[in-house]
């Protein structure tokens, strides 16, 4: 019955049907929409309450209403308004702020924005220029309305730097234009609104914008100013200068020490892992006290905090402590190494010199992949123990065999035994 009969109870007492309409619960304001368009296309008096209205932004505001339809006409009617402050603070209150999913607002934009035009709500088609990323145009009405709203506008932008001296730009340009006053007073006042930029347009941007014939004694000042600044920026630029390259130089120096430097080992130096001497290990692999790496590969490591492993054991340990596929990398590494070291001993004869220098050039080469594979850190003192912390003593392949040393009670022949105390 209430949207049967609400377009004629409306127009016969709106008063009394709004508060009806307020106070009935479960009421779908969408399907009152052609009543209260009804009513607004009357004429109402300034001082009289717009009764619609006054439904609408308590469908909004207390019911928390989603539907674009009541959004939308209620900013119809904000837009017909003499007063155009209700119509900005709709149209900068976000009502679906704050929610997981779905917009800001539920009126359309591109809707509200013909309406404006139409209603010539310039300040309201600013906004809503602004809120759909069309920053120029924005700037472009606000100077036609307020230079201050204009300035407010293009301060807005903070990500795209070239974007925002463009708007600035535009402002300037306009304020430049404008000035009516004496030559002196107009570039007084472009000097104080370079200063609202914050720095971001100087005196060479503006420029362009002055008549040909204007006295180049009259930007005396702002030019010295500029020329000033860009000298603090040039020896900024030349004290960095000088520190980058003292920095190379300090790189240079620590990269050419790192070459030279040494490391002294005891004789009596034992392996990390296999607890044997560094220098002495026996058999064929038996070391002179002057040592000099013999192969391609370097019978031991030395880290800076004093750990020593031979090559064979710091591989060994390596890759049964890293990850599979490191360890294939690794294994592969030593196995290439090996070869080309065969290979340039049983060839060494019949090379000539530019070969050897490539060949041992990749030698080189496949020699430094091992060593950042294997040698990058101490295995004792770096992430390689600091991850084995994680792992547990007995691992599940080891299982089975650490449950073979289980002591398993036997209950049958279990006897006491007299303690002598």
């Amino acid at each position: 019955m209430q949207y049967k009969f609400a377009p004629d109870l409306i127009m016969l007492d709106a008063y009394e049907t709004v508060e009806s309409w307020m106070t009935t619960s479960n009421l779908n304001p969408r399907r009152l929409i052609p009543a209260m368009m009804r009513y607004s296309s009357e004429p109402h008096a300034k001082n009289e309450t717009h009764e619609v209205i006054k439904y609408l932004e308590f469908c909004v505001h207390r019911l928390l209403n989603e539907d674009p339809g009541v959004h939308n006409l209620l900013l119809s009617l904000y837009a017909k308004q003499e007063d155009d402050s209700a119509l900005l603070r709709f149209l900068q209150c976000k009502f679906g702020k704050g929610q997981t999913s779905g917009p800001e607002f539920f009126y359309d934009p591109k809707y509200a924005l013909r309406l404006c035009l139409k209603e010539k709500r310039m300040r309201a088609c600013v906004h809503i220029y602004s809120m759909m990323y069309m920053h120029e145009e924005a700037v472009a009405l606000a100077l036609q309305v307020d230079p201050e709203l204009a300035m407010a506008e293009a301060d807005k932008v903070e990500e795209d730097e070239d974007l925002r001296k463009k708007l600035w730009l535009m402002v300037a340009k306009h304020v430049i234009e404008q000035e009516k006053g004496a030559k002196r007073e107009n570039i007084r006042k472009a000097i104080a609104f370079l200063k609202e930029t914050d720095g971001l347009l100087k005196i060479e941007d503006i420029l362009p914008f002055f008549p040909d014939f204007a006295l180049i004694d009259d930007f005396k000042e702002a030019i010295c100013s500029s020329l000033e600044d860009y000298n603090k920026q040039i020896e900024q630029l030349k004290q960095e200068m000088n520190d980058a390259t003292r920095g190379a130089d300090n790189i240079r120096n620590d990269i050419s020490a790192l070459s030279q430097r040494y490391a002294v080992i005891d004789r009596d130096e034992d392996c990390g892992v296999c607890r044997r001497k560094i220098l002495s290990v026996g058999g064929a692999r038996r070391m002179a006290r002057g040592y000099t790496s013999v192969g391609p590969m370097a019978p031991f490591y030395v880290f800076p905090c004093g750990h020593a492993f031979h090559s064979e054991c710091l591989i060994a340990h390596v890759t049964r402590c890293t990850n599979r596929t490191q360890a294939e990398y690794i294994l592969d590494l030593q196995k290439q190494l090996s070869l080309l070291g065969t290979r340039a001993t049983r060839d060494s004869t019949a090379v000539t010199e530019d070969d050897s220098v490539t060949s041992m050039t990749h030698v080189d080469k496949i020699r430094s992949l091992l060593d950042d594979a294997i040698a990058s850190e101490c295995p004792f003192c770096g992430d390689l123990m600091i991850r084995e912390i994680s792992l547990p003593f007995v691992l599940p392949e080891e299982a089975q065999h650490a449950a073979s040393w289980e002591i398993k009670k036997q209950l049958g022949n279990q006897r006491s035994l007299p303690m002598a105390i």
